[in-house]
């Protein structure tokens, strides 16, 4: 899809756009509907608002997107209409079809969590319901219908509304300027495509001047009457796109009923007629896919098709096409339909019957001890990348240093796995049960061979696949000077007047051994242990600590300090170092994505954390992860969860688990950034151990 031509009305929100968006979420403080003021409104407006606006919902979504080797959580908005009493909402599939967590506001400000009943990317439906148990008020819910959009001309007036930039529910106004809309066809890249799936070869958009903005999405347009004539779908510049809404209720009625939509498959391809063809009628094929009902039945590129199933056809115009196609899906599946077409000027009838359409792709998952994100093939996905069957595992994303991503050679996005160990690879299932046996020993770090195949090509590699963790170097205890030290460079030494090598005392530790031998921030340190320090850069001051590492904790020091042009001698017994923060306590927490570890003491007053505040800090977050969604980051210290104190990592983990053993919808962490305090909710959608 091309931002250059058109964009999708979702509102997706990212950390680097949340700045850019504060100004217009702000916007979104608006008074619940009861509270607007409407005496003075247009009748046409208001008729219209009355029976739609309170029936508006806000729906904020996290959904799962493959990238680098595993599923990023993304956060987004978009908008959509209560269809049904019992909670039903009618919405895109762009918007809700791929979720893992749905959040829904209605037009009073209450907010209540929904679940995905069905979704559809062909037509870019998708229907959510409201988990009503949780609902606060009784009253009724307000609800939205339905009207003929087969009766929407050109020039009528209509209504766009839902949460634009996801504030609370808007409408704007315009007329309908096309009832055929279709994505132009002047660049190649010119699809509006959903998950495999081009939306234009079904969907002919009613075009409108309506403003819409990203989160507009799934919001209903709405004629005079306050009926839904369609749904929000696609901006292009300045004209909107929506779903036609008999569309839209003939998709909803099946995703209610059963969860996903049936439709007929023939591998037939039509496209608009070539502008020297002199065709009188019907619909000119393009390609057949080989195998398909239609080669079966004898047709193939080049022909006419005049009439399907006792259907007068045509197809002149890209217009024409998805009423073609929409036939040929609407067909039931296996029944046999007779095809009129013309070849070379003469008229053949063929029979063939049609087959299950199924989905384009199948949904990604993640494998982490493999380092990779993985589908199966749909019947459509393996014709497309010319398999013979779907058997097979496709990796849809890779992670470069993962286990296959390191292997020799490396394994790529797009590359199939067949065989795992020796062991036939059909279906994610496989892999998974093949993955558990190899990693059910927790000491197995042995290579294993995986076939795969890359286009033509039948590879092999071989794979680690579940690499063996590193393991923190002990901490030794090794001395330390109880201070911190800066490097004397020659500018400084001048400026400085100094005549002598050494290193600035920056900070002393109070209450430790150098405090207690008599060291004092500013002095010049000259001499340890009777040699003379040079430190006139960074290296140099590593290469001194170094040395002093080289000495036993106890030793007593003798020293020389610059202090107020005067030399002073100092005695230092050396203690213990703080801990190597690399060496420290860590937990990674692989569904929350994020990493703590413990503090040292010396951190603590370094970054002048109160005595009383104790706790892990962030040492890691993962981008799209859900401690990234909810705004935690690196260097944040942990005071509690869920209302319990964090004094350090080992307590931090132990609450984690019992909140997945839980499978805590919500978990609380209060937080320390810098001089400031706040609490950060994550919403996790809880995994089984990945494999």
């Amino acid at each position: 899809m091309s931002s250059l031509l058109f964009q999708s009305g979702l509102l997706k929100i990212s950390r680097m756009a949340s700045g850019m968006l504060l100004a217009a979420l702000l916007v979104g403080q608006a008074l619940p509907m009861a509270a607007h003021d409407t005496t003075t409104l247009d009748p046409i407006i208001e008729k219209a608002m009355h029976r739609v606006f309170p029936a508006l919902v806000r729906i904020t979504m996290v959904e799962g997107e493959a990238s680098n080797g595993r599923m990023e959580k993304l956060t987004g908005a978009g908008s959509g209409a209560i269809i049904r009493k019992d909670g039903y909402i009618i919405t895109n599939h762009h918007v809700a079809g791929k979720a893992t967590h749905l959040l829904v506001r209605l037009a009073d400000g209450e907010e209540i969590e929904a679940e995905l009943i069905g979704t559809d990317p062909l037509a870019d439906i998708a229907i959510i319901k409201l988990n009503l148990a949780r609902r606060k008020s009784k009253t009724p819910l307000p609800v939205a219908s339905f009207g003929d959009s087969d009766r929407v001309r050109v020039g009528d007036t209509v209504f766009a509304m839902g949460s634009p930039m996801a504030v609370s529910q808007s409408v704007t106004k315009g007329i309908v300027s096309n009832t055929q809309l279709m994505m132009p066809t002047l660049f190649w890249f010119a699809q509006f495509k959903l998950d495999g799936e081009n939306v234009g070869s079904l969907v002919r958009w009613i075009g409108h001047d309506a403003v819409i903005f990203g989160g507009n999405s799934g919001g209903p347009l709405v004629n005079v009457n306050g009926d839904i004539v369609g749904i929000n779908e696609v901006g292009l510049g300045s004209l909107g796109g929506a779903i036609p809404g008999n569309l839209a209720r003939q998709v909803t009625e099946q995703l209610i009923r059963q969860g996903h939509v049936d439709r007929s498959w023939t591998g037939l391809e039509p496209q608009p007629y070539l502008r020297g063809a002199d065709i009188p009628r019907g619909v000119f094929v393009a390609g057949v896919i080989p195998g398909s009902p239609a080669a079966q039945a004898g047709l193939r590129a080049g022909d006419v098709v005049t009439e399907f199933d006792g259907v007068a056809v045509n197809g002149r115009q890209q217009e024409d096409l998805p009423v073609f196609n929409a036939l040929v899906m609407g067909t039931p599946i296996g029944k046999q339909v007779m095809v009129k077409a013309i070849r070379d000027g003469r008229e053949l009838d063929c029979t063939l019957t049609t087959r299950v359409r199924g989905r384009a792709l199948e949904d990604d998952q993640k494998f982490k001890d493999w380092g990779f994100t993985a589908r199966n093939f749909t019947w459509l996905s393996a014709i497309e990348h010319k398999r013979p069957d779907t058997n097979g595992v496709q990796i849809t994303s890779i992670n470069a240093a993962g286990p296959a991503g390191s292997a020799k050679p490396a394994m790529k996005a797009d590359d199939c796995i067949v065989s795992v160990a020796g062991k036939p690879v059909r279906c994610l299932a496989d892999l998974r049960r093949l993955t558990a046996g190899l990693t059910r020993d927790t000491n197995h770090t042995g290579l294993v061979v995986v076939e795969f195949e890359r286009g033509v090509f039948h590879m092999v590699t071989a794979v680690r696949p579940k690499p063996e963790e590193p393991t923190p170097e002990e901490n030794a205890a090794k001395p330390g000077l109880a201070m911190q030290l800066q490097p004397i460079g020659p500018e400084l030494a001048e400026a400085m007047s100094l005549k002598q090598d050494g290193a600035r005392v920056s900070f002393v530790f109070s209450g430790h051994a150098a405090d207690k031998a008599g060291f004092r921030a500013g002095d010049i340190l000259t001499q340890f242990a009777g040699e003379g320090v040079r430190c006139r850069q960074e290296s140099e001051l590593q290469y001194f600590m170094a040395k002093v590492r080289r000495h036993q904790t106890g030793d007593e020091v003798p020293c020389a300090v610059l202090r107020e042009g005067k030399t002073v001698s100092l005695t230092l017994t050396l203690e213990a170092a703080d801990p190597d923060p690399e060496n420290l306590k860590t937990y990674k927490d692989k569904n929350l994505e994020f990493t703590l570890r413990d503090m040292t003491e010396n951190e603590c007053v370094l970054q002048q954390i109160p005595s009383e505040v104790r706790g892990p800090c962030v040492a890691e977050v993962e981008n799209s992860g859900w401690a990234s969604l909810a705004h935690i980051a690196p260097d944040d210290i942990i005071l509690s969860i869920d209302g319990l104190p964090v004094p350090d990592t080992a307590t931090a983990e132990k609450l984690l688990k019992a909140a997945e053993a839980k499978k805590s919808r919500h978990i609380v962490l209060h937080l320390r950034r810098g001089v400031h305090t706040l609490f950060a909710e994550m919403e996790p959608d809880w995994e089984a151990p990945a494999r």
